[in-house]
């Protein structure tokens, strides 16, 4: 297996940015890209659309379910996520 600090280098672009993609959630060894999608759509809800909630509830509960059965990295991907976005958005309030 290649040296996770190689495979980083190896997929930054020649402008100097990398694309939010399963080989760079695989060399961080972090998160893989549906964990971390859920977990800022889940983000985006509740900071930015938290007066239709009846509208998206369902979905949004849906997704915490599925996120629960992943055991993965969730608080750090709730700060990530919230830095991001500029929310402040709390693991309870989604109900993780």
């Amino acid at each position: 297996p290649m040296d996770p600090l190689l495979q980083l280098v190896s997929l930054q672009k020649a402008s100097g940015c990398w694309d939010l993609a399963p080989a760079l959630a695989t060399a961080l060894g972090k998160v893989n890209q549906e964990v971390w999608a859920t977990i800022l759509s889940l983000i985006w809800l509740h900071g930015f659309k938290i007066d239709v909630q009846e509208e998206w509830e369902l979905l949004a509960m849906k997704a915490v379910s599925w996120l629960r059965a992943q055991n993965s990295c969730v608080q750090e991907c709730m700060d990530a996520g919230n830095a991001l976005l500029g929310c402040k958005v709390q693991k309870d309030a989604l109900g993780l």
